[in-house]
């Protein structure tokens, strides 16, 4: 049996695990019990009541973060000629074509945290699909990543842009932001994630959408937020 550390005793012993919180009141409790020696990141969990096994049913999306995500992302973009001045003006940090399809199949190179890539190199990054598809980097024109406006797409990533997908046990698991943020920031980012959420329900889901929802810091025990007041929240 894991034993607890003391500062995450202390931590669990001031959370009541029965109770759900109003939204911002529970993320107040998140920042007051995230004490590690670093700005812990804050995350959300929502078991919606869909199916995943069903194709309909796979809840998939993505949202721009009103304050971001406190992380410095590496945005690399796939594509030739003026589109690749486009990605570099805007900010990519790392931009090219065939060459950089080898590096990655070569040598594993993933260095970055976000892939974008015009529809004329998708035969190209096809190749790497296997190495790009299991950690979440594969461009996806449902996703905006798989477009001619990589301008747009750049920065809308470097602003805070994240991809939400719900797991094989029906949970979407999505960062909110870091402590530092504090209620008001972590808040407004949380409230845009529930009502990407919500848009991105799926027609064939009966019943309850938002079954539970939770937030928690890296290190810090989970709080429990009302389903109600998280619904209300979006």
């Amino acid at each position: 049996m894991t034993r607890l550390s003391k500062r995450m005793k202390a931590a669990t012993e001031q959370v009541d695990r029965a109770k759900q919180h109003e939204l911002g009141e529970a993320l107040d409790l998140v920042v007051k019990l995230a004490t590690a020696k670093f700005d812990e990141t804050v995350e959300m969990a929502v078991r919606l009541g869909v199916d995943p096994r069903q194709a309909d049913q796979n809840v998939r999306g993505t949202v721009v973060l009103p304050h971001g995500t406190g992380k410095q992302v590496r945005v690399l973009v796939f594509a030739k000629g003026d589109k690749e001045k486009e990605a570099k003006d805007a900010g990519a940090d790392f931009v090219g074509a065939d060459d950089l399809v080898k590096k990655i199949a070569e040598e594993g190179w993933l260095d970055f945290d976000s892939v974008v890539a015009t529809p004329d190199m998708m035969g190209a990054v096809g190749r790497i699909g296997k190495v790009l598809g299991p950690r979440g980097l594969m461009p996806n024109p449902k996703l905006g990543t798989v477009t001619f406006d990589v301008s747009k797409a750049v920065q809308e990533m470097k602003a805070g842009k994240i991809e939400f997908r719900v797991d094989k046990a029906g949970i979407v698991h999505v960062p909110v932001g870091k402590a530092s943020f504090g209620r008001e920031k972590l808040e407004a980012n949380a409230m845009a994630i529930l009502s990407s959420l919500n848009r991105a329900k799926p027609s064939s889901a009966k019943g309850n959408y938002m079954v539970s929802v939770g937030v928690s810091s890296t290190m810090g025990p989970g709080i429990k937020v009302s389903p109600v007041a998280a619904r209300a929240a979006a």
